[in-house]
Parts: C-alpha cells; sequence; structure tokens
C-alpha cells in the first residue's frame, strides 16, 4: 500500500512540504510517486484554501472572568483509515477508556492543552467559547501526516518506516493551537506572518508538553516531533527549538533547513514562503527568553507571546512586528524598565530582528 503524506493546502499540517519534496528526490519509487501525486494536486488544495470560511467571530483579547467554571469537552472518533471526517465516536467526554491507545493517547494530550490555555491563560477552549475538541484518530491508511483543518483534528498512523505516529504531545498542542491563532483573528498563512503562525504553534505546543509533566524552561528538551521519525531515521524530531536547524539529517528526508538567526532566513517561494523554515528563528527568540527568565516558560514568556497574539491585530505581521509587540506586551505586564521587557528585546536582537 502507498503511503499518503497528505498537503499543508487547505489544512495546517505538521509534516513540512520540504520534507515531502525530499522524499520525492530522494526516496524509492513508490514514495517518489506518492510526492509526484501530491504535486499534481497542489493547485486544488490552494484553490480549497482560498474558499475556506472564516470563523464568525474572533477572540481578540484574553478570557478575564467566566461566570461558570469552564470544563473540557472532548470527542474522540475513529477513521477507520478512510479520509472522510470526522468517523466513528469512540470516547466522548468523561467516556472510560477504550481498547485502542490512540483514542486513548489523543484524549489525554487534547485535555492536556485545554488545560494549559484554561488555567494558564485563562482561555476556554480552542474559540475562547468553550466549544468541543474534535479529534479523529487512523486517518487514511498509512497517512503520514497531522493536520488542523480549521474544525477538527486529524491523525495519521504513520507508514512505520519514514514515520511512525503523530499523536505525541507537542504535536497535539501545535495543531491545536493553530485553532487558537484562527479564533484570534489569524496570521495569513504566508511568508513571516505564516512562519509567526506556525512558530505561534511550534511554542505552544512545546509548552502544552511542558505544563502536563512540569518541565521547567531548562529541563526541556524543546523538540517538536519527538519520537514521530522512523526507526532508522536519523533524526530526533522535526523541528528543534533550542537549536534549529539540527533536528534530523537523513538520507531520505534531508536535512533540517530552519535557521535560527536572520541572516539565514530562506526567501522562496514554496512551502507559503516558507513557513516551516523561517519559523526557526521566532522559534530561537522564544526559547532564549525562557531560558532567561528561567523556571516555568508558560509562566513569563508564554503570557508575553499569549498576549501578542490577543493584541497584535495584523494578520500580515513581520517578525519586526512581531517583535515589537511582545516588548509592549512585557512592559505593560511586568514594567517599563523590568528584566522581563529587556530580556524580551534582548532575545530578538540575538536572532537578528529589528525592534
Amino acid at each position: 500500500m502507498t503511503p499518503h503524506y497528505g498537503c499543508c493546502h487547505p489544512m495546517q499540517c505538521i509534516l513540512p512540504p520540504h520534507m515531502v519534496e525530499a522524499i520525492k528526490m530522494r526516496g524509492d519509487s513508490q514514495q517518489r510517486k506518492m510526492a509526484e501525486t501530491l504535486e499534481k494536486r497542489a493547485e486544488e488544495m490552494r484553490e480549497h484554501r482560498s474558499e475556506a470560511t472564516p470563523p464568525d467571530s474572533f477572540l481578540a483579547a484574553p478570557v478575564l472572568a467566566m461566570s461558570a467554571q469552564p470544563a473540557v469537552d472532548r470527542a474522540v472518533y475513529d477513521g477507520n483509515r478512510r479520509a472522510t471526517l470526522p468517523g466513528t465516536l469512540v470516547r466522548a467526554e468523561g467516556d472510560d477508556r477504550v481498547e485502542d491507545d490512540d483514542v486513548n493517547n489523543v484524549y489525554e494530550l487534547t485535555g492536556d492543552v485545554y488545560h494549559l490555555y484554561l488555567n494558564v491563560y485563562r482561555r476556554n477552549s480552542l474559540d475562547g467559547k468553550g466549544m468541543t475538541i474534535l479529534s479523529t484518530v487512523h486517518h487514511r491508511r498509512r497517512y503520514n501526516n497531522a493536520f488542523w483543518n480549521g474544525t477538527q483534528m486529524a491523525y495519521g498512523d504513520g507508514d512505520g518506516t519514514l514515520f511512525q505516529t503523530f499523536i505525541e504531545a507537542t504535536i497535539v498542542g501545535h495543531e491545536l493551537s493553530h485553532g487558537v491563532v484562527q479564533f484570534s483573528g489569524g496570521l495569513t498563512y504566508r511568508d513571516q506572518a505564516g512562519a509567526l503562525n506556525e512558530s505561534f504553534a511550534d511554542v505552544f505546543g512545546s509548552l502544552s508538553k511542558q505544563y502536563a509533566l512540569g518541565q521547567t524552561a531548562a529541563e526541556a528538551n524543546w523538540l517538536i516531533g519527538e519520537g514521530t521519525l522512523g526507526p532508522d531515521i536519523n533524526g530526533v524530531a522535526l523541528r528543534s527549538m533550542k537549536a534549529p536547524g539540527t533536528a534530523y539529517n537523513d538520507s531520505v528526508l534531508g536535512k533540517d533547513p530552519q535557521p535560527y538567526h536572520m541572516d539565514f532566513y530562506l526567501t522562496t517561494s514554496t512551502d507559503n514562503g516558507g513557513v516551516h523554515i523561517n519559523s526557526g528563528i521566532p522559534n530561537h527568540a522564544f526559547y532564549l527568553l525562557a531560558q532567561y527568565l528561567g523556571g516555568y516558560a508558560w509562566e513569563k514568556a508564554g503570557c508575553i507571546w499569549y498576549d501578542t497574539m490577543q493584541s497584535i491585530n495584523n494578520p500580515f505581521a513581520t517578525f519586526s512586528d512581531w517583535a515589537d509587540k511582545t516588548v509592549e506586551m512585557a512592559r505593560q505586564r511586568f514594567g517599563v524598565g523590568s528584566l522581563e521587557a529587556e530580556y524580551t528585546r534582548r532575545s530578538w536582537k540575538l536572532v537578528g530582528v529589528d525592534l
């Protein structure tokens, strides 16, 4: 059976297009055929993306008060290895564990993400209004991807060779955080704004794992998609926020292309202007800030980034726009002369972003 890799149009997928391109160039005949099929479908996918319906409303500010104690509402479906979503409901909110470990793992990891946003940032689910979080496991057959499609999550099983699972804490947090971006006014999925969209998802994907494990910034490994790569792949994860460009270096998947500094920013027409590549720069800025501040990264650095998302009101934001707003939010939250504000400014300087 030919593995299916999917595409980031119109969905926002965890598997970056440059990996698919590397497989097309370096993979075996079956893998190359898959990649070629993806290219033929690209135009159709772009058209679907342009027809996507935006949310009815945006939550443009953090939730500060709630009349009743919110509660997570999850629903996990079995896609039965078919393309149709959502599939068959297997576990609804409050149901006991089931025999399928993938269902149980998605259920629990979704809860971890929900509780980070609720307990730390006072946000009630992805839309801020308590929406049910829908997830489908076993999407398609040997599907090498996971995605947020604007309505729900879907997880493939992987082919067992190049990729062995997509049900992993930072991936769940990453994709669900695309939903938070969507309901916060959004960042256009192209060029620097798109890279910020991807980076925000990486940041809060990592924070959701750290929060669940009780890890400090120093204890966390800052990897995105750890354990996703196949057993014979030369790599540890899809991305590294600590050391962008070092997550993998493999004969089939190629080398991790993420830059850590603006000196190495990639100008390209592929991947919507390199959104999965150049996101390494704001990723590393956040990592540096978390290290400067110490302790739990979700408490201070995370609040600065979350406040920025809720207040920037610019879907075409550049890295400099975002950096300026993070410093403003740090000053607003912690004081004009605070170490938090100074460390925020310094972190952006260290990755070459002008403020």
